[in-house]
Formats: C-alpha cells, sequence, structure tokens
C-alpha cells in the first residue's frame, strides 16, 4: 500500500477508504474543541483549546485518545501569507517543522498548499468551503486524498449540523495528518471571521 503526505503513525494509516466523524465540541469560539471517532464509535482523536478567542490559538495539538500529543500546529509569525507550521509530537524550540500549509490570495480566490519536508517532498492543495464542510485534499498529481463532507444521519438521512462532519481518507493517507489540516483550515476560517464583521469564510472555490 502506498503512503502519502506525512506519516506520524502507522495505526492511523488504514487499508481500505475510511471514514471518520469530527464533532466540533466548543461552537463558541472557532477553533475550540474537536472530538473524533470512527465508524465503530471508537475514539480517535481529541483537540482541547481553552484560548479566549481565535487570535490566540497560536498553538494547537492533536491528542489521541489517551492524551498523547501527535501533533502541534503553530501559526508563523511573521508572514506573508497566512501560514502554518506542523511539527511531530510536543513541540520543542528549535524542532524543525515537517509541513507547513500556506494561504496566498489572488483576484477572484484563494488557494491553500500543504508542503512536506520530507524525502520526496510532496505537495497537496486544498480546494473548496470548510465553512460549509465541503473540502477536498489533493496529491501533487491531483489524485484525492481526503475530503471533508456533511454528514448525514444514516436513520433519518438528514443532514446534521455543521458542528458534525465527516473525513473521508484515502488508503495509506495517515488520519492524524489529515485530521491536522483539518485544525488549520478551521483557524483560517476563523482567521476570516475576525477580519471581516460580515462573517466572509474560506473558501478556495473561486466563487461568489
Amino acid at each position: 500500500m502506498k503512503k502519502g503526505g506525512v506519516t506520524v503513525d502507522t495505526s492511523f494509516i488504514y487499508e481500505k477508504e475510511t471514514q471518520l466523524t469530527v464533532h466540533k465540541t466548543c461552537l463558541f469560539f472557532a477553533g475550540d474543541g474537536f472530538t473524533v471517532y470512527n465508524s465503530s464509535g471508537d475514539h480517535v482523536f481529541r483537540v482541547e483549546s481553552y484560548a479566549i478567542s481565535a487570535r490566540d490559538h497560536a498553538e494547537i495539538v492533536l491528542m489521541d485518545p489517551f492524551g498523547r500529543c501527535l501533533l502541534t500546529v503553530r501559526r508563523k509569525r511573521p508572514s506573508l501569507h497566512q501560514r502554518w507550521e506542523g511539527f511531530l509530537g510536543e513541540r520543542l524550540d528549535g524542532q524543525k517543522a515537517i509541513f507547513s500549509v500556506r494561504r496566498s490570495s489572488m483576484i477572484g480566490r484563494s488557494s491553500v498548499t500543504v508542503e512536506v519536508y520530507n524525502s520526496t517532498a510532496d505537495e497537496y492543495h486544498i480546494e473548496g468551503s470548510i465553512a460549509q464542510r465541503c473540502c477536498k485534499i489533493f496529491d501533487g498529481a491531483k489524485k484525492p486524498m481526503a475530503e471533508i463532507k456533511r454528514k448525514v444521519d444514516c436513520t433519518s438521512e438528514l443532514v446534521l449540523g455543521k458542528e458534525v462532519f465527516s473525513l473521508f481518507l484515502k488508503p495509506g493517507f495517515d488520519a492524524a495528518f489529515a485530521m491536522a489540516l483539518v485544525l488549520v483550515l478551521d483557524q483560517i476560517k476563523a482567521d476570516d471571521r475576525s477580519d471581516d464583521d460580515s462573517g466572509s469564510d474560506l473558501d478556495t472555490t473561486g466563487e461568489d
């Protein structure tokens, strides 16, 4: 099975296409708290943050169900574009990032690019709207590796609220890495809301 992106732990790499359920546990501040479950209802990841506002989220830690730090994502300052960096485990002073996420704005659209600092220098692109829970993560060859979608209740077939959504993973794509990208996208969305009282959100489709 071909693996791509960042490998945090082989236990988070699945041989079959996998669906995770992501639940935003705090609705008052963007970026505050997530829990992630697999299709069996087992707890996979958790994120806890107690910052007063979105701009206080300089660092966010992705943990396993037992509180072990898997990845740390940090806002890079100063930066010409919105840029975040990812570190394996709990970030230490002087530690090198293993990936970065940058957002650049052009006339009529925005783009999000993920650069992985490995031997093959993998690059990924994110398209869609995190605010609408509709995003895709593509590799350099435009092959979809992960997708964020609104979650549908299996019994009633009703679309659930935006605080609960699905994260679909292609085989070989590390779920922890994918979830770290979700955290960064959520923070970019929070920045947009802070900058614009009208509530404009991250939208990389280029559509109005």
